[in-house]
């Protein structure tokens, strides 16, 4: 199995200093996952659906790299260090941070849903969890690290943007605000540390002038993989994109509503008028 794919990948030089990445949207669980849950449980765990709203990139010459495999499986928007103890058959031998994702039992691999429910009703060796860092976590990460380092380093400057979905109202321990009725779209930049904060700002104007409701940094300010890579005083910019899954697709069922036929060529256009910006930027 095929754990991640990049699409449009440019053959010689880059087209564009943009690059996306959908890290939540795969559907494909491992035959080893030995969860203890439904499968329609555990796929309230996905961003479903987010690389297909998104699938109009390559024609943009946007590459834009889509994991396969389930967040629940292992997270590649967590540190390979997030290691949830309760999960262990022993202690871990290696480093390990405790943060506040971990203690709502969603580090590196998820321990349980955001309603609660535990995913396994088994410990996993530490030989289990090594495997999925080695074969699924480091080999997108460094997909991921190479692919903005080559736009970079042709243009001088990137724009990522860090492609997710979120639930209409947050869960018990979805985050630390268990109840909030979450807007249209949340984008984060970690505060400005990951990207330019005109950049941000831009991008929510022109979501706010197609009538969506959109925070920045509330309640997310983007996590692992727009932290890893950025570096806005050298021209690496990354920027998380939440899209509220009512405005798409049955929260219940998976399945996409007539939103979907709206929603994708709004979401093209900001991505059009963001490429115009940085285009300007570049002179």
């Amino acid at each position: 199995m095929n754990n991640y794919i990049l699409n449009g990948a440019p053959q010689g030089a880059p087209a564009v200093p943009l690059v996306l990445d959908s890290p939540h949207s795969g559907t494909q669980y491992p035959t080893d996952f030995g969860y203890a849950v439904t499968l329609q449980d555990l796929r309230q765990a996905e961003d479903t659906h987010v690389e297909k709203l998104y699938g109009f990139s390559t024609e943009m010459g946007i590459p834009r790299l889509d994991a396969h495999f389930p967040r629940s499986y292992i997270d590649l928007n967590r540190s390979r260090y997030e290691i949830d103890e309760e999960l262990l058959e022993q202690a871990w031998p290696g480093e390990r941070r405790q943060t506040d994702k971990v203690e709502l039992g969603k580090g590196l691999i998820w321990r349980m849903l955001d309603n609660g429910q535990p995913i396994y009703t088994r410990k996993l060796s530490i030989a289990e969890i090594e495997q999925r860092i080695q074969q699924y976590w480091i080999p997108y990460h460094q997909a991921l690290e190479a692919l903005i380092e080559r736009v970079h380093q042709h243009f001088g400057f990137v724009l990522h943007l860090n492609c997710h979905s979120m639930p209409s109202v947050s869960d018990t321990f979805s985050t630390n605000h268990p109840g909030l009725v979450h807007p249209d779209i949340v984008l984060g930049d970690r505060d400005g540390e990951s990207a330019d904060p005109a950049l941000t700002h831009a991008m929510a104007e022109q979501f706010e002038q197609l009538g969506y409701s959109c925070w920045i940094n509330k309640p997310y300010k983007g996590v692992e993989l727009v932290k890893s890579y950025s570096n806005p005083a050298q021209g690496k910019h990354s920027i998380q994109v939440e899209i509220n899954r009512r405005l798409y697709m049955n929260e219940q069922t998976r399945e996409l509503t007539d939103g979907y036929a709206t929603l994708r060529p709004h979401l093209q256009h900001v991505v059009s008028h963001m490429l115009n910006i940085v285009t300007q930027r570049l002179g």
